[in-house]
């Protein structure tokens, strides 16, 4: 690894490091989602599912992450109560799932952060939250959330939760990044390989679904170092029990990244160490899907050789099997 210079040793100051190098946040209303559309993932039956994916609009997380642009569409007042119910009903209602090949099969209720933190999303929201996806019928909700919120105190929240949506099954994503551990310890999220492992025992324990997202290549590894540990992250997910992993190349685009690449210690990924991971991914075997992320891809693309590699990552996305 690269030795560091200017970003700074201790929790607290890389915290004050990366608010320092922040831009300003988009103006989004409360009680709107920010984010709303279709969009489709290969499915824990092995077939292609259509997901409603809504972004909701909240507090911002507790937790600075290094990497994380999420901040830029969150408030900076506390999500009032009945907020995020209003924003599901708003987005839900409307739109009734159909039937069929044209029926959404999985919702996703993402929130810049934890949906467990009472913060983000209080939790005398739960039930009218549970009662708008029961009506929609949807067959598996997803949510994400910090290792924080997964357990102890927090877990008769978690619990009372997955029961209210039921029948619908209950998949919690976290963001796993890397098992690199100092390369993880320096993404500031205040978050450990072990606090993974007790998180993910937690959800298998209560029969709660695990997603997992990776970075390839994160800040402070080489080329060759982020396919390795890519590699080795998934390894991970899949022996903590994931069905579900999804590779993010790391984007710059939140200050901090552009801040780091200036020092050297940050160079964003080829779309062919992308691939490799997805790849290896695939080859562990059926019980973990495996995604790459090709969203807001074309900043990674810089000749044909790489729209071809695009073109591979589209199809082993889609057919779940390797090229």
């Amino acid at each position: 690894m690269t030795p560091l210079t200017l970003y700074p040793k201790k929790s607290t100051e890389r915290t004050r490091w990366i608010l320092k190098h922040r831009g300003p946040k988009t103006p989004h209303a409360p009680t709107l989602p920010y984010g709303n559309f279709l969009e489709a993932e290969p499915g824990p039956d092995g077939t292609p599912w259509l997901c409603h994916t809504l972004l909701l609009t909240n507090r911002e997380c507790a937790f600075r992450c290094l990497m994380c642009d999420l901040w830029q569409d969150t408030l900076d007042t506390p999500t009032q109560p009945g907020a995020i119910a209003a924003q599901v009903a708003a987005s839900l209602s409307p739109s009734p799932c159909g039937t069929g090949e044209s029926k959404r099969r999985a919702l996703k209720l993402y929130n810049a952060g934890s949906f467990f933190d009472p913060g983000q999303v209080p939790r005398d929201d739960y039930s009218e939250i549970a009662a708008h996806i029961r009506n929609s019928e949807f067959d598996r909700v997803i949510v994400e959330s910090h290792t924080a919120f997964l357990g102890g105190k927090h877990a008769e929240h978690v619990l009372a939760f997955r029961d209210a949506i039921a029948p619908a099954t209950l998949e919690v994503a976290i963001g796993l990044e890397t098992v690199h551990e100092q390369a993880l310890e320096k993404l500031n999220k205040h978050m450990s390989v072990e606090d993974f492992r007790r998180a993910a025992g937690f959800l298998a324990e209560n029969k709660i679904a695990l997603r997992v997202f990776l970075l390839v290549r994160p800040p402070f590894l080489s080329e060759d170092e982020g396919v390795e540990w890519g590699c080795r992250s998934l390894d991970t997910a899949s022996a903590c029990g994931a069905t579900f992993a999804a590779l993010l190349p790391t984007r710059a685009g939140n200050g901090a990244l552009e801040a780091l690449a200036a020092q050297g210690h940050y160079v964003p990924p080829t779309l062919q160490s992308l691939e490799a991971c997805l790849h290896y991914g695939l080859g562990l075997g059926k019980e973990m899907r495996v995604t790459a992320d090709l969203w807001d891809i074309e900043p990674f693309i810089h000749n044909n050789d790489d729209r071809a590699c695009v073109a591979r990552i589209a199809t082993m996305n889609t057919s779940q099997r390797e090229n």
